[in-house]
C-alpha cells in the first residue's frame, strides 16, 4: 500500500473516498491498515519500514487511564508506527541506529480525540425521509485529508468521530478517521464509529413536526427491534440453525449487542437526558455517552456516573440564565455555570470535551477544554487534557490503540511550546502514526 502525504485537492479527495467506499474500503466493523511511505522515497524514522525514532522532550503529558501522568525529561521511542517505550531520559535507553529527535525545550501529549464532528466528508448527513434511519453510513462520504481536516491537524485534532447530523432520531452510523493521512484505509479506526441517536432538540421539526411521546415509543420500538435481530442472529451462528432474514438497516445492533461500538447521544436538557440513560442503558443494557448534556443535564451527573455513562460536553462551554434558555428548557440556572464544572461537582470522573464542528471550528477542540477550566473545572489531575485524549478514547472504545502516550499504542504525538490547553501555546509538530503530517518548521503555520 503506497499512499502520498501532500495536500489533496477537495475534488481528488472526494473521488478517492467514494472509490474506498465503493471498490476498496474495508467492510463494516474492519480496521484501516498501516499507512506506508510515500511514493519515491524509502521510510523515514518511526514510520512502518523505517528506522527508529526518539523523542526528547522537556515535558511528556502521558495521560494513561491510571498511572504517573507527567514525565518530565522524557524520551520516547517510536518504531514501526507504534510508540515503543516511554520514560524519563535518565533510565530511557536510546537503541542504536534510532533517529533523535531533540524537542527538549518543547512539551508532549497525545493527539487530541473529538467525538463530535460533521467536517469529515461531504455534508450530505442529514437524511430525513425516516424517523429512525440506523442504515445509513457517513463512511461512504467521507474526504480523507479535506481542508476542515488540515486545520484540524494544526489545531492537534488527529481523530475524530464523524457522525450524521440529528435532524431525525437516529441519522445513522458514524465513523471513526484519522485526520491527517490520505486514503480511507489509512485514515480508518473503525467502521461503525457509533449509531447516532438524538433524543430530541431537533427531531422535533421532522415532517409536520412530532412530540417526545411519540418519538421515545418509535425509538424504543426500533431499538427492541434491532437487539431481538441481533439476539436471533447470534443464536443461529452459535447453534448452526438457518440465520433470520437479513435486514441491512438492522446490522449495526450486532455491533451494539456485541459491545463492538456505541451508541453516541445527542442529548441535551433535564428531561431528556434522563430518558437516554434510562431507556438506552438501564433498560436496554447498551454502551451509550452523553454527547451536549447541557442545559440541566449537569443535575443527572452522579446518576450518568453510577451506570457507566460518561459525558462528551459541548459545544456550550457555560449555561447563561436567559429568558429565551429558560423557555427553551424550562430551566433557570442561578448563575453562570461551567457546564464540565457542574457534571464535575456532582462526581462525574470521565468529562470529555466535543466541538460539533463545524458549530465550533474543528481546530479550536482544545477551547473548548480551555473553557472547562475558565469556569470552574479543577483542573489539578489534568482533567483539561485527559478530556480531550484518553477520556475520549475510553468512552469510544479504542483505549487500546490511541489516547494516551504508552508502549503498544499508536504513536500520534503533538509537540508543543507548552500547556495544551494555554491558548497561548503553539502547536509545531503533528505525528499521526509515527509519520510526520504538520510541521512548522517545513510548513506553512494552519492555526
Amino acid at each position: 500500500m503506497r499512499v502520498s502525504w501532500t495536500c489533496t485537492p477537495l475534488a481528488l479527495a472526494a473521488s478517492t473516498a467514494l472509490c474506498a467506499a465503493l471498490l476498496g474500503a474495508p467492510a463494516i466493523g474492519q480496521l484501516g491498515g498501516k499507512p506506508t511511505a510515500a511514493v519515491g522515497r524509502a521510510p523515514v524514522a518511526g514510520e512502518v519500514g523505517g528506522p527508529g525514532l526518539a523523542i526528547r522532550a522537556k515535558k511528556a503529558l502521558a495521560v494513561p487511564d491510571e498511572g504517573p501522568q507527567v514525565i518530565d525529561n522524557a524520551v520516547i521511542l517510536v518504531r514501526e508506527g507504534l510508540i515503543e517505550a516511554i520514560g524519563p531520559a535518565r533510565t530511557t535507553a536510546i537503541p542504536a541506529g534510532y533517529e533523535v529527535l531533540d524537542c527538549s525545550d518543547k512539551w508532549v501529549c497525545p493527539g487530541f480525540i473529538d467525538l463530535h464532528s460533521h467536517v469529515g466528508g461531504t455534508f450530505d448527513i442529514n437524511e430525513m425521509v425516516y424517523l429512525v434511519n440506523p442504515g445509513l453510513r457517513v463512511s461512504a462520504s467521507v474526504m480523507p485529508d479535506n481542508p476542515a481536516f488540515q486545520k484540524a491537524v494544526a489545531g492537534g485534532v488527529t481523530t475524530v468521530l464523524y457522525i450524521p447530523g440529528s435532524g431525525v432520531n437516529v441519522g445513522g452510523q458514524g465513523v471513526l478517521i484519522k485526520t491527517g493521512l490520505g486514503r480511507f484505509e489509512d485514515a480508518l479506526v473503525r467502521n461503525p464509529g457509533s449509531m447516532k441517536l438524538a433524543q430530541a432538540g431537533n427531531p422535533e421539526g421532522w415532517t409536520v413536526g412530532v412530540g417526545r411521546s411519540f418519538m421515545n415509543w418509535n425509538t424504543r420500538w426500533m431499538f427492541r427491534r434491532g437487539l431481538l435481530y441481533a439476539k436471533l442472529y447470534d443464536e443461529a451462528e452459535k447453534n448452526g440453525t438457518p440465520k433470520p432474514r437479513y435486514e441491512f438497516d438492522l446490522e449495526i445492533f450486532r455491533w451494539l449487542a456485541s459491545k463492538k461500538t456505541q451508541i453516541s447521544t445527542h442529548t441535551q436538557i433535564y428531561q431528556v437526558v434522563l430518558t437516554t440513560l434510562t431507556m438506552v442503558r438501564k433498560e436496554l443494557g447498551l454502551d451509550v455517552y452523553i454527547d451536549h448534556g447541557e442545559m440541566a443535564g449537569h443535575k443527572l451527573a452522579a446518576f450518568a456516573k453510577d451506570i457507566g455513562v460518561n459525558a462528551i460536553l459541548g459545544p456550550r462551554a457555560v449555561e447563561i440564565p436567559t429568558r429565551g434558555f429558560v423557555n427553551f428548557t424550562g430551566y433557570q440556572p442561578e448563575a453562570i455555570l461551567g457546564i464540565a464544572a457542574e457534571y464535575q461537582k456532582r462526581g462525574m470522573k470521565r468529562i470529555g470535551f466535543n466541538t460539533d464542528s463545524p458549530v465550533i471550528p474543528q481546530e479550536e477542540l482544545f477551547l473548548q477544554a480551555s473553557m472547562g477550566a475558565r469556569y470552574g473545572l479543577d483542573d489539578s489531575n489534568l482533567e483539561t487534557i485527559r478530556g480531550l485524549t484518553i477520556v475520549p478514547a475510553i468512552t469510544a472504545g479504542i483505549a487500546d490503540k490511541v489516547g494516551s502516550l504508552e508502549p503498544g499504542k499508536e504513536a500520534d504525538i503533538l509537540i508543543l511550546t507548552g500547556d495544551p490547553v494555554d491558548p497561548r501555546t503553539a502547536i509545531d509538530e503533528v505525528l499521526i502514526e509515527g509519520h510526520r503530517v504538520y510541521d512548522t518548521g517545513t510548513m506553512k503555520r494552519r492555526f
